[in-house]
């Protein structure tokens, strides 16, 4: 999976268009980030490159694999959503160790170890997850979904509720997935911390893709214009 390409895609639910005409493709190393208001569709979008959403037109092709190949394309995917998907009575290594177990992954013990000490969460490794801040369990559930080196990342809102520290050390963990040659695609507000991370911004309004039409400036500014111009 070394590119993703989004051809023609639209969303509707009845009369609503969630999502309308979205084209955009994305190369292995590249973080594309996803920017607009709330309801803009960004949430819509990132579920249906998961294939948690089929779209009402258009497709989704993931290199030389298709949404039917089903468990082979989502054996590459690694998700961050609003819901954490973390079980509140497991501890951080539990959680971790179980979705490791489902992955089919091999030496889990090893692998949560090294994913604790890059959360910076070894101390805590074996507190339950319901006593920890949105920070922490944001931090334990980032390290479940890159758990299984996945080669696409999909990530809505991912510094919710993280300190200065720790969205310091979320930008360089996407530095080093993105060296790695994975796919990031980004929901995000946080404009001023992702300026300089994005190889490339899509602005989604009420559903539509806008042109980013501005080479310079900062992206907080593009993303004003391209607000204002739609």
């Amino acid at each position: 999976m070394n590119r993703l390409s989004v051809v023609d895609v639209a969303r509707h639910y009845g009369r609503r268009k969630a999502l309308s005409q979205i084209n955009f493709t994305c190369d292995a190393g590249e973080i594309v980030g996803l920017l607009g208001p709330n309801g803009a569709g960004k949430s819509t979008l990132l579920n249906i490159l998961a294939t948690l959403l089929a779209p009402s037109v258009g497709r989704v092709e993931y290199g030389n694999l298709i949404p039917a190949d089903g468990a082979a394309v989502r054996a590459q995917i690694g998700m961050l959503g609003h819901d954490l998907f973390l079980y509140p009575e497991l501890t951080a290594r539990e959680n971790l160790a179980f979705f490791g177990h489902l992955y089919g992954l091999g030496d889990v013990a090893a692998r949560v170890r090294a994913a604790l000490d890059r959360s910076g969460l070894a101390g805590r490794a074996d507190d339950q997850v319901g006593g920890f801040s949105r920070g922490m369990r944001q931090r334990v559930a980032l390290e479940r979904a890159l758990l299984h080196d996945p080669k696409l990342i999909l990530l809505d809102e991912p510094f919710t509720g993280l300190d200065q520290a720790s969205t310091r050390a979320l930008v360089e963990r996407l530095q080093d997935r993105q060296r790695a040659g994975c796919l990031i695609v980004l929901a995000t507000h946080d404009l001023d911390v992702v300026d300089g991370l994005l190889t490339r911004a899509l602005f989604l309004i009420n559903g539509r893709q806008s042109i980013d039409s501005r080479s310079g400036g900062s992206l907080r500014e593009r993303y004003q214009q391209a607000v204002a111009g739609a």
